[in-house]
């Protein structure tokens, strides 16, 4: 019995390699694949861009860089960063500003008391909660993945991620 050895390589905004998908059965443009760094790099900062979706539920990426909006959202979404360091600041809001689903803008100052912060280091996660607004900050180009609900900031381009 052979043991075949596997490497895991972690890509990186800066050093990353396309992967590809190879079809078993079926065409390719029924598939979607995509590199996040890659989405991330050719993304405006902070631009939720759609990597992943099954029914409502989205993967989003972000390219974390300087100071992003407050947003909020009805429900609770969960941020992980894959490159970088981020720092998320979180408002308890006085009441909430949204009732549907998806992330929003929470305005330019959201009114609320401080919650603190969390500071995600690469591989971190957080989650944030539903109810509160919160802030991303990063002083480089890092990369943070959000699952959410699909949403008025949900920007899909599946045209220019996808195999064709």
């Amino acid at each position: 019995m052979s043991t075949a050895a596997f490497r895991t390589v972690f890509g990186s905004f800066d050093d990353y390699r396309k992967g590809s998908i190879e079809i078993i059965q079926g065409e390719a443009r029924h598939y979607a694949f995509s590199n996040i760094f890659e989405v991330a790099r050719q993304s405006a900062p902070y631009e939720k861009v759609v990597v992943g979706l099954n029914l409502g539920y989205v993967i989003e990426t972000l390219r974390a860089e300087g100071q992003s909006p407050w947003y909020t959202c009805a429900h609770d979404e969960f941020a992980i960063s894959v490159d970088g360091d981020v720092r998320v600041d979180f408002l308890k809001l006085d009441e909430p500003l949204v009732d549907g689903e998806g992330t929003c803008l929470a305005g330019e100052q959201p009114k609320g008391r401080p919650m603190g912060y969390v500071l995600l280091k690469r591989g971190h996660q957080c989650l944030l909660p539903a109810g509160c607004a919160y802030r991303f900050e990063s002083a480089c180009p890092s990369v943070v993945l959000l699952q959410t609900i699909q949403g008025p900031l949900s920007v899909e381009k599946w045209a220019d991620i996808c195999l064709k």
